[in-house]
């Protein structure tokens, strides 16, 4: 018999949000290790708002909103309070009821500041961290290093003289640049000074990037360091003497790297902080390979070189999904937390494929 296409609708509802979320999606799962994330920062939270005035958004409620925004590639937080209006999984994940009003996008624009300030997005990656290690999920001897550059978000037409105080002749910033020799000395972007030139290789175009340099552990492939630094000014090498300075206990360690990474400088500076480089050698350069046949022989080199292509995995995984292809916030502090929450976020995911790694 046909069904009738008629609908009323109901004064009352039986169910909640969380009836609408299957008992298997991955996002259960999720949700658990971004609470046991969430709970050590109350301090913080506490610390970060007044006891007076008017009830804000909870921050817990406004992280992990840009969480789902990281996962699900939403490309702004105008849209994520869209979805949040009519998506049930999105409200349950939140913690809205079905009834509770969305707050405005502006939310995040005036929270961000706040928790910046203490530095929350720093304290919930290092939070993932330790639970990782909880779970024996880390290394403590192997780990590789390797560097990329995000797209800033400022055109090239910003990018001028610093001693230019015209205008730019309107909206469209009209200009012709070409034929002009500019470099970041002597420009600057308007709109974005952080921002500098930089090209990722020979042969290819200069565009006003950010340097984002990462740090992981080859057990897991999850990253347990990360460092954002302008684009020309701060090296590949030298973040990552940085990164590998920071890391717990002085017992020798290992790091693979790229044919990058194969300069004197570089191997001096790992032994120095007692870690032993394993980098590709790159016999093409000036002087020949800074690595010789007393690190090449062991075993354990070879292995570095094959771990450490995991890592391109993180730059890839942060760009395609997690909206670092291009970065959508302007000035290095806004962009360094904006990576540091998506490789919290992508430390979740890969805690919870390795938890559960049947679960669809």
């Amino acid at each position: 018999m046909r069904g009738r296409d008629f609908s009323q609708p109901k004064l009352f509802v039986t169910r909640t949000v969380e009836d609408f979320v299957p008992k298997k999606h991955p996002l259960r799962a999720i949700r658990t290790l971004v609470d046991e994330a969430l709970k050590p920062l109350d301090w913080l939270f506490e610390e970060a708002y007044s006891d007076l005035g008017r009830e804000s958004v909870a921050p817990e409620r406004l992280m992990r909103a840009s969480l789902l925004q990281v996962l699900f590639t939403i490309r702004s937080e105008r849209q994520l309070v869209e979805h949040l209006e009519y998506n049930m999984l999105y409200r349950w994940f939140v913690g809205l009821e079905m009834d509770d009003e969305v707050w405005h996008a502006t939310t995040f624009t005036k929270n961000r500041e706040r928790l910046m300030e203490r530095e929350v997005f720093t304290h919930f990656f290092e939070q993932v961290i330790k639970m990782a290690r909880k779970r024996h999920l880390l290394s403590a001897e192997h780990f590789s290093v390797d560097g990329t550059l995000i797209d800033a978000w400022a055109s090239h037409k910003s990018f001028r003289p610093r001693d230019d105080d015209q205008d730019g002749g309107g909206t469209g910033g009209e200009r012709d640049f070409h034929g002009e020799k500019r470099s970041n000395k002597t420009h600057a972007s308007t709109t974005d000074p952080d921002a500098e030139l930089m090209r990722k290789a020979e042969g290819k175009e200069a565009r006003l990037s950010y340097g984002v340099h990462h740090l992981m552990e080859n057990r897991s492939g999850l990253v347990v360091g990360a460092k954002t630094t302008k684009a020309a000014t701060v090296t590949e090498r030298d973040a990552g003497i940085d990164l590998l300075a920071e890391l717990p206990s002085d017992k020798r360690k290992t790091v693979g790297g790229d044919k990058g990474y194969d300069t004197k400088g570089f191997v001096a500076g790992c032994r120095g902080i007692n870690i032993t480089p394993h980098v590709a050698r790159n016999e093409t350069r000036r002087g020949g390979s800074a690595i010789d046949a007393r690190t090449t022989q062991h075993a354990g080199y070879d292995i570095s070189l094959r771990k450490r292509k995991l890592i391109e995995t993180t730059f890839g995984w942060s760009k395609q999904y997690g909206g670092l292809r291009r970065m959508m916030y302007r000035g290095l502090a806004k962009v360094a937390d904006r990576v540091t929450f998506t490789l919290a976020v992508f430390n979740l995911l890969r805690i919870r494929n390795i938890e559960a790694p049947s679960v669809a």
